[in-house]
């Protein structure tokens, strides 16, 4: 009996077997012959079916408990004679598993035979079938209602084997669709080496596993340094205004942002760790009971430290601090000055007093008004609505981790009353998190898939350049990006004036392209007019046209100029090199030799190359992410911005999981390798439109303070 119910094994067929799982009436017959006619192979019927249709017949008999193992049986030995004729893939109807949860379902009761072989048969996949189909009524279906509890407990016994499961949902047509994507996938996942868990925890993670391989592929193989040309410059890809220029492009964006809907959009994830790291290195190395501050500012040459104390009644959050010590110690005003400045530092970071090193930037105190303490969170609120405004209203949006919205939540309520109460207008704040479609796999440092002490594959978040699919989701004509730590203390006017005077330059290359676009629509274009559009684009919107273009048909050119023009636009700020940290604008040629205007980052660039390294060298200026895009196409529709990736670019940087060093992958930067192929404006902008803060020191220059 034992031997009957032994699955065959695949052997030397390598022939994959999908199996179809779930409660009556939910298209596993339907699914499986579709299957099997795309994939021109075999698919097992369910032999209960004929078995039990053969009873009734016969004796008017519905099936019972003693009917259990001969339909296992049958089941198994049909599933057997036809993988011996499949080609590639066998996909069976049903499986051992279903006949154990009918048993126990109706009759409370499943045979060990039956229950260790529906246990011990192995599928290459198996789709659980929802039961979001209607019932179809037969002779041998009688519960049409109490689905959801059939299907939970079908559900339930894959969980509880742990067999690894992909539940299909939808009509007859998208679930066909969406099983034939994900087989053809798990050919490939398993070409690789991946399991079928491995494949279906992929999958949930919602990563496509394509993604994977050219991940592993840049572990491998690394990620090509970009090939710098030059650096761009002044009348060399960085366009220069005077004051009175950007006054007359701002009063342009003005008239004509009316019909426009804008948005702001403003990278918040992560915590402020960074911000706050010489202080938690003093809190961790610190000995008070043997050691004075001094000593071991000395001993460290904690130069930042020392900065830090010698200013502190200048920060923000000094008379926040200080009021919670005067709290907690009766006789504060009388300790020694080294441990009230070590108390002052570790309740600053206490998980149980402020904890801002673990809270996002956005919402610590930065700024001191006469009135109130403000947060990055209401001066971009106030800037939106100072330029990101049009018929008296705005959009803020923030990118933000899941664990940290309520802070942003909270903090937003009461700066959001000032805020336009001030300003007499109303903004509509919205949020959104990195999708975890955008994770990246980690590897060991010999590059294998790394995997924690469950045997699970570890992802890790993207970076930053996922947000593309965030800022892709907007519904937005022009949207603004700032860093949300690139706030200012007064001065918003200025601010403003050059954020508009970007805004009004965008507005203006894209009434030009949308025209050209229209008139290439339209097909009739001399070849004066074609010349007029190859100018600006050369000028105007700094694209190198290859002599190849010139001798191309005259139809030729009018396709290359629509591929040229149809793309989203961003005009950048670029700031004079101060000595201030950022990726540069440069020149650069991809692999197919054509040259185009990107931001690059140290990080990019091969400085081993000598001659890369003197051109990274020279650059001018650097990027404060002072950004102005527009995402529409001239029929106003959203450009999918996910097409104009470089997917090519990316960095691969070492990290740490629980004390391990790992591998890992973060795709191309927002700005960098996301925007690879959008067309790019460069416009210097002068530095005070670049105040971040970097470290809690950086609250202490000018721009920051009253």
């Amino acid at each position: 009996m034992e031997e009957n119910l032994k699955q065959r094994s695949n052997g030397a067929t390598e022939i994959s077997k999908v199996a179809l799982f779930g409660p009556e009436s939910t298209g596993k017959t339907t699914l499986a012959r579709q299957l099997a006619a795309y994939y021109k192979t075999e698919w097992v019927p369910e032999f209960a079916r004929d078995y039990l249709q053969q009873k009734w017949d016969e004796k008017q008999q519905i099936c019972d408990l003693e009917d259990m193992l001969p339909i296992a049986i049958g089941q198994v030995q049909l599933e057997n004679e036809l993988a011996l004729k499949a080609n590639k893939y066998l996909f069976c109807d049903t499986n051992l598993m279903v006949t154990k949860v009918f048993s126990e379902v109706y009759y409370n009761y499943c045979d060990p035979l039956l229950h260790q072989a529906a246990c011990q048969h192995e599928y290459d996949l198996i789709f659980l079938t929802d039961i979001d189909v209607p019932w179809a009524k037969d002779d041998l279906r009688d519960k049409p209602h109490g689905r959801e509890s059939v299907f939970a407990v079908f559900k339930q016994a894959l969980l509880e084997h742990k067999k690894p499961f992909i539940t299909l949902s939808g009509d007859q047509e998208l679930r066909l669709k969406k099983a034939i994507n994900i087989i053809d996938d798990l050919r490939l996942a398993k070409s690789m080496g991946f399991s079928t868990a491995d494949f279906v925890q992929i999958y949930q993670h919602g990563i496509a596993i394509q993604n994977i391989q050219a991940q592993l592929n840049f572990f491998r193989n690394g990620i090509a340094p970009i090939d710098l040309v030059s650096p761009a410059e002044l009348s060399r890809g960085i366009l220069e205004l005077s004051d009175k220029e950007f006054e007359e492009r701002a009063a342009f964006f003005d008239v004509h942002k009316t019909d426009l809907k804008l948005n702001k959009f403003v990278p918040a994830s992560g915590a402020a760790s960074r911000m706050f790291k010489f202080l938690n290195e003093f809190i961790n190395d610190f000995d008070p009971k043997n050691e004075s501050i001094n000593a071991y500012i000395n001993r460290k040459k904690a130069s930042e430290l020392s900065i830090f104390i010698v200013a502190i009644e200048k920060f923000p959050f000094f008379e926040a601090v200080y009021a919670k010590l005067k709290e907690k110690f009766v006789n504060f005003d009388f300790l020694d000055r080294s441990l009230k400045n070590f108390y002052f530092v570790k309740i600053l970071l206490s998980a149980d007093n402020f904890d801002f090193a673990n809270k996002p930037k956005g919402v610590l105190p930065f700024h001191d008004y006469k009135t109130h303490i403000a947060t990055p969170v209401e001066e971009h609120l106030l800037e939106c609505m100072h330029y990101s405004s049009s018929n008296k209203g705005s959009s803020l949006h923030f990118t933000v981790s899941k664990s940290h919205q309520h802070y942003f939540e909270t903090t937003t309520a009461s700066s959001k009353v000032r805020a336009e109460k001030l300003s007499g207008m109303s903004v509509d704040v919205s949020y959104s998190y990195q999708n975890q479609s955008t994770d990246t796999i980690a590897v060991s440092l010999e590059n294998k898939p790394f995997r924690d002490t469950a045997g699970q594959l570890v992802f890790r978040p993207g970076g930053h350049g996922a947000l593309i699919e965030n800022l892709n989701n907007l519904e937005a004509d022009i949207v603004f990006i700032k860093n949300i730590d690139n706030v200012i203390q007064n001065n918003i006017d200025k601010i403003a004036l050059y954020k508009k005077g970007l805004a009004g330059i965008l507005l203006s290359l894209q009434q030009d392209v949308f025209e050209y676009l229209r008139v290439l629509e339209e097909g009739v274009v001399d070849e004066e007019v074609l010349q007029d559009m190859v100018l600006f684009v050369t000028e105007k919107l700094n694209v190198a046209i290859t002599s190849g273009f010139y001798t191309e048909t005259h139809e030729r050119k009018i396709e290359i100029l629509k591929t040229i023009l149809n793309k989203p636009i961003r005009v950048c700020g670029m700031v004079k090199n101060e000595g201030e940290p950022g990726g540069g604008p440069f020149w650069v040629r991809d692999n197919q030799g054509e040259i185009s205007l990107q931001i690059v980052e140290s990080s990019q660039v091969d400085l081993n190359n000598e001659e890369q390294r003197k051109i990274a060298q020279a650059a001018t200026h650097f990027n404060p992410v002072d950004l102005v895009c527009g995402i529409k196409n001239y029929k106003s529709e959203k450009f999918d911005l996910t097409k104009f990736v470089d997917p090519n670019s990316g960095f691969v940087v070492e990290k740490n999981a629980a004390g391990i060093a790992i591998k890992g992958y973060e795709l191309p930067g927002l700005w960098n390798g996301a925007m690879a192929n959008w067309l790019t404006v460069f416009v210097q902008v002068p530095l005070i439109t670049f105040n971040p803060v970097k470290t809690v020191n950086d609250l202490l220059k000018p721009l920051h303070q009253p």
